[in-house]
């Protein structure tokens, strides 16, 4: 049974965040990405900012790290592992949810969100940045079912019933808390092995991370690299003209 886009009445309630987060929430037409980044030098860590979307779950989030940026980088593994559980929590059981590197959530072999990262423009590799930013996107409904030609997928069509934005977005905020205390315990390299458990894998085909985040792809004729950089400016994954993940 096919479910309706996000009601009125759910994008009134905010989300309850755990204690430490405040939240900054935008009308319909605000970028939740871009406004997380003009205020994150002023907001501090932990602000979260909401933009009331019918369509798609778009939020960002404020992070202040404590390593240098080649380093702090890797956090985008860390957010999407964050990402991943919270869907996981609301999701159908038995349907995969994978990583598509680095930065695209696949469900069910459908695209269904992703999430890019930002730092402070002109912050050197070996300096610890100010902020980073995280923004998220999970498409809600396609508002259509899913048809020929299509990579994308949407929560409703894909059976997330009684699932909302507020949900998603309260299970993300404990979920990157738990990622944090896990960074913080077992390190960086930990926070990506993880993220490598969940990577969309191509048999034959051995993956690793670099310590400055990029991908490691060895196959029998040979190892490559995919910078991690390169990747997130390309943001491969949104649509730009209709602002949300690729259908």
């Amino acid at each position: 049974m096919a479910v309706s886009a996000q009601r009125p009445d759910d994008l009134r309630r905010e989300p309850v965040l755990p204690p430490g987060f405040s939240l900054v929430a935008l009308r319909e037409s605000g970028d939740a990405f871009a406004h997380a980044c003009a205020i994150a030098s002023e907001a501090g860590a932990a602000t979260l900012v909401w933009t009331r979307r019918f369509d798609i779950v778009e939020f960002a989030v404020v992070l202040e790290p404590e390593s240098p940026l080649g380093e702090a980088r890797l956090a985008q593994y860390l957010a999407m592992n964050a990402l991943a559980d919270a869907l996981a929590v609301h999701s159908p059981p038995e349907r995969p949810i994978l990583f598509r590197w680095p930065d695209a959530l696949i469900y069910d072999l459908g695209l269904i969100g992703g999430g890019r990262l930002a730092w402070p423009e002109g912050c050197g590799e070996d300096t610890v940045p100010d902020w980073l930013v995280f923004g998220a996107m999970l498409r809600a409904t396609t508002m259509t079912p899913f048809a020929a030609g299509h990579v994308g997928v949407g929560m409703a069509e894909e059976g997330f019933e009684e699932v909302d934005a507020v949900d998603l977005i309260e299970a993300f905020a404990r979920h990157l808390m738990l990622s944090v205390t896990r960074w913080q315990s077992d390190g960086a390299k930990a926070t990506a092995l993880r993220w490598l458990d969940r990577l969309d894998k191509v048999p034959g085909t051995r993956h690793g991370i670099d310590p400055n985040g990029d991908l490691v792809v060895t196959t029998q004729a040979g190892t490559g690299r995919r910078s991690l950089v390169e990747a997130l400016a390309r943001v491969d994954w949104l649509d730009r003209e209709s602002g949300g993940p690729k259908l």
